[in-house]
């Protein structure tokens, strides 16, 4: 696409001015992790799915989905879920605009920090639900409510990972053009996770306490 100031501009993260060779070299990449994460919603409705069936017909005589789900929790997760999110679109405005890489490791950082504070509140979740005696195996519901979060945590802990992983590559390779490209692949990623997240605590949370 190009706009009337001449400037070639990709969806979502303009490095032109920084990197063409990188700005090129992202369109296909970037248009090929989309039909990755658009096959990864498949897999977050499938298990939704079958998680509003069995809060229906596979609760067992165990416990219900009001009475599984921790909506003052589910808050707080949210809370730092969606704070990661607007951190990780600072780091993306200092790759954008600014050859700061100081700036772009900072809020990066911030981003995994609250990653694993949702991790933490996520985790303590599961402790509580098995320490009362509702492991996944009582009922189809809980077997359905601890893959889909489940799911998402090891979704959440692999971009974690992969951002651990960045660290290294910015440090040993600066914001080279393969660099650059995979952080904009890591945004994206982190980003479907809030918005799966807005679907599981509507349907898991928020539903379930109403029900």
């Amino acid at each position: 696409m190009r706009f009337a100031s001449g400037t070639d501009r990709h969806p979502g993260l303009n490095i032109h001015g920084r990197d063409p060779d990188a700005h090129r070299a992202a369109e296909p990449v970037i248009f090929g992790f989309w039909i990755f994460l658009m096959s990864d919603l498949v897999l977050f409705a499938l298990l939704m799915a079958t998680y509003a069936s069995m809060s229906l017909h596979g609760i067992a005589g165990g416990p219900t989905p009001r009475q599984a789900g921790d909506l003052a929790s589910a808050g707080v997760e949210t809370a730092l879920l969606l704070a990661s999110s607007f951190t990780f679109s600072l780091t993306s405005l200092a790759l954008k605009y600014r050859d700061d890489r100081r700036a772009l490791v900072g809020w990066m950082a911030l981003t995994g920090l609250l990653g694993l504070g949702f991790l933490g509140c996520e985790a303590k979740d599961f402790a509580s639900l098995i320490g009362k005696g509702w492991a996944p195996e009582l009922s189809g519901f809980l077997s359905a409510h601890f893959t889909l979060l489940g799911t998402h945590f090891l979704h959440v802990a692999c971009g974690l990972a992969w951002m651990a992983v960045m660290f290294v590559q910015i440090a040993v390779r600066g914001l080279d053009q393969a660099v650059a490209t995979r952080i904009m692949r890591l945004a994206l990623f982190w980003h479907l996770l809030d918005v799966v997240w807005i679907g599981i605590v509507t349907l898991v949370f928020l539903q379930g306490s109403l029900s």
